[in-house]
């Protein structure tokens, strides 16, 4: 007998070309797939990226029933590209409702909810807000807006008004943080009751972040394309160095290591620059040759953290970071690695505290030159990860994203 599934809208900007789409929207969406829901995924595709993975994501897309409908993404000229874009999104997802009569949609972040809105409240279709962090506060906190720019003063306040819209209308709201949801309650929309928020952090994949998984041949491997020596220790960060990342404070840390042990080397796993590392790292006085930058696939990157002896992010402790979860911190612990990290960012402290992680700075302008006595005291490997598999486990997160579905969805079917 054939099983009707259960239609559900999915809207991102995100791409799934983009690392961040592979990571943390497509491993979800294909787990709650087998749970009887059939997804329509829109996303915008940067086009050098959709060129380089489109096959790759389109295998993903259709062995898990996923139905996908790239659109080109817009960047230019600015403000103007992005409403081009979101009429785009709006238009393709009102013809493809026509079709397909969704049930729900499910937007991710805030310009996937100016179109999840619009359909709520013409259509009642019930609208699934995954605020995914406080959007247009880390536009302004990242100096990608300019509040002394009339163009985007007014465009961060169009923003935080509908940042109350979305709050208030939404069926269901996901915030990846307890502080993030605590920071909702108490000051940008205490109308909202505490049920309505399911905190649902960035998850990582256990069954790809598995040290088990990674076998000796394969560090070999990399070891000797990397160059690594047996003597090296490797302090490792992964992902982007940009806007939020306080790369000169992480190099002043792994110089401050240096000088205590000449045996620590930096790899950097990065799609950025590495002229832009390195450039950094000499007007710092690091030699060049201590340093290790390579890209690779979100599916080789366990192989890259086994290697790493410490790792380390620092990420700009500003306000809209009260609702950020780092995905690399959930990686990271699933492989059981050490990290040094710093107050203020989301529930990373909480985590890493609880979880016997690694350690928390609280001053970034001064490292304590009793650091490795601070890890032994501070890290336990398997305390670490069963705080992955708690915290961020993939698994862990579909159920959340199950419960919230069957609620509203069980409401609506009660309602109609």
């Amino acid at each position: 007998m054939l099983i009707q599934k259960t239609n559900i809208l999915y809207l991102s900007y995100d791409g799934m070309t983009d690392p961040l789409g592979q990571s943390q929207v497509l491993p979800y969406m294909r787990e709650l797939s087998k749970q009887g829901y059939a997804f329509h995924l829109i996303s915008f595709e940067k086009p050098d990226r959709f060129q380089q993975h489109k096959n790759q994501i389109q295998k993903m897309c259709d062995e898990a029933g996923i139905t996908w409908h790239p659109i080109p993404y817009t960047k230019r000229p600015p403000v103007v590209s992005t409403v081009f874009d979101i009429s785009k999104m709006r238009n393709k997802a009102m013809k493809l409702h026509r079709k397909y009569r969704f049930k729900m949609v499910h937007c991710r972040s805030y310009l996937a909810a100016l179109v999840g809105l619009r359909m709520k409240r013409t259509l009642g279709i019930p609208l699934l807000f995954d605020m995914r962090g406080f959007w247009a506060d880390e536009r302004v906190d990242g100096k990608i807006w300019n509040l002394r720019n009339r163009v985007f003063r007014t465009v961060f306040r169009y923003f935080k008004r509908k940042e109350k819209d979305f709050l208030k209308e939404a069926d269901h709201i996901i915030s990846l943080t307890h502080n993030g949801k605590q920071e909702i309650l108490e000051n940008i929309c205490p109308t909202v009751s505490s049920d309505k928020i399911t905190v649902i952090p960035c998850c990582a994949d256990l069954h790809l972040f598995d040290p088990e998984k990674v076998n000796a041949a394969q560090l070999t491997v990399l070891r000797d394309k990397l160059g690594i020596r047996s003597e090296d220790k490797i302090l490792g960060y992964v992902g982007s160095v940009g806007t939020w990342y306080m790369l000169n404070e992480m190099l002043t840390l792994f110089k401050s290591l240096k000088q205590q042990d000449h045996s620590w080397r930096f790899l950097f796993v990065t799609g950025d620059n590495p002229e832009h590392i390195r450039s950094k790292a000499n007007s710092l006085g690091i030699n060049s040759n201590d340093l290790l930058i390579d890209r690779c696939l979100h599916s080789e990157v366990p192989g890259y953290i086994s290697l790493f002896d410490l790792s380390v992010f620092f990420i700009l402790p500003a306000y809209s970071k009260k609702a950020s979860s780092p995905t690399k911190q959930g990686e990271l612990m699933a492989m059981g690695i050490p990290l040094i990290c710093n107050e203020g960012v989301g529930d990373t402290a909480l985590v890493v505290n609880t979880y016997k992680s690694g350690v928390v700075l609280q001053n970034l302008n001064h490292f304590p030159s009793d650091l490795k006595e601070q890890l032994q005291t501070s890290f336990d490997k398997v305390e670490t990860m069963r705080g992955a598999k708690e915290f961020y486990g993939l698994e862990s997160g579909v159920e959340r994203y199950a419960n919230v579905y069957h609620s509203l969805l069980k409401v609506n079917s009660e309602v109609s």
